[in-house]
């Protein structure tokens, strides 16, 4: 009796893993038919079907669920072996990770930079969202690791702490009761300006707003902090930036009765993903995370 190849085991962990085929086809840079290709020659060498297809959606068969964890073992072991044996050994082929925008206007370029010089050969392709989506894509199989507000709460996903970020209420100067209201008092006549729900900051805001008995009258969302920044800039309402960006943007600080917490973000990636990329690019990531670095968007706002 043949045995399986590792070719064959690793296309069918992504495709019983990924969101679809389609997505798991991607990852192993193989067509949707020659990864099924491969799926068929496993299920052939052992003699039975690991997914049911006679739905909508290939779905795992109990044969292939008992196979899973037996298949992430052997990958597992075959990446720990390239690992010692070449531990040194530049990445190459392409990641695709996700961070939310504050990430991307602080600390990704350093990040980007940092990678390049360590793995000159891997195709780095940054995708930016709100974490909720980062988490779903994640866990799809879409993307590689993620740098994301907050640890999981799914099981499939494992998260490691990597930094935070601090915030303070700001407005601008020529804002009505900027210079003598705090920031409860002036969310009573003027909007918020924030992001939307399922950003990492929304749990962070709607804690603040429980202990302050606070409540926004009225709300102005956007998904981008460049933004967020200045439409606060412009007089538009009160909202919270980053705490090192107030002064930066020439904003006053607002009094806030209780601060705001901070927001703990974490590198996130998928249970039993032990290839050589994420080992790699974990402490890379955990090293350059830095939300007090100045946005890049500053000089350009600066100058008008």
């Amino acid at each position: 009796m043949s045995q399986p190849s590792i070719k064959q085991l690793e296309a069918f962990w992504w495709a019983a893993t990924c969101a679809n085929f389609a997505t798991a086809a991607e990852r192993v840079h193989l067509s949707v038919s020659s990864l099924s290709k491969r799926i068929a020659e496993l299920e052939a060498t052992l003699g039975q079907p690991l997914f049911d297809r006679s739905g909508h959606r290939a779905v795992l068969t109990e044969a292939g669920e008992r196979l899973l964890p037996a298949t992430l073992d052997v990958l597992n072991a075959m990446a720990a072996l390239g690992q010692t044996l070449d531990a040194r050994a530049a990445l190459a082929g392409r990641c695709r990770f996700g961070v939310g925008d504050l990430s991307a206007l602080t600390w990704l370029p350093a990040f980007v930079a940092a990678v390049r010089r360590a793995h000159p050969q891997l195709e780095l392709e940054p995708f930016v969202d709100v974490g909720g989506v980062l988490e779903r894509r994640l866990a799809d199989g879409e993307l590689d690791f993620a740098v994301i507000a907050g640890r999981s709460s799914r099981s499939a996903l494992l998260s490691q702490p990597v930094g935070a970020a601090h915030f303070a209420w700001a407005a601008a100067p020529g804002l009505p009761g900027a210079d003598r209201l705090d920031a409860a008092a002036l969310l009573r006549c003027h909007p918020l300006v924030t992001l939307p729900h399922g950003a990492g900051t929304t749990r962070l805001l709607d804690d603040w707003l429980l202990a302050n008995h606070a409540a926004a009258h009225e709300r102005i969302v956007c998904n981008s902090w460049g933004a967020v920044a200045g439409m606060l800039r412009q007089g538009v309402g009160v909202g919270f930036l980053p705490a090192h960006w107030v002064d930066a943007l020439s904003l006053r600080a607002v009094g806030a009765g209780m601060p705001l917490a901070p927001l703990h973000y974490a590198f996130q990636w998928r249970r039993g993903d032990a290839r050589a990329l994420i080992a790699a690019l974990r402490p890379l990531a955990q090293a350059q995370v830095d939300f007090s670095v100045s946005p890049v968007f500053t000089g350009v706002v600066s100058q008008r």
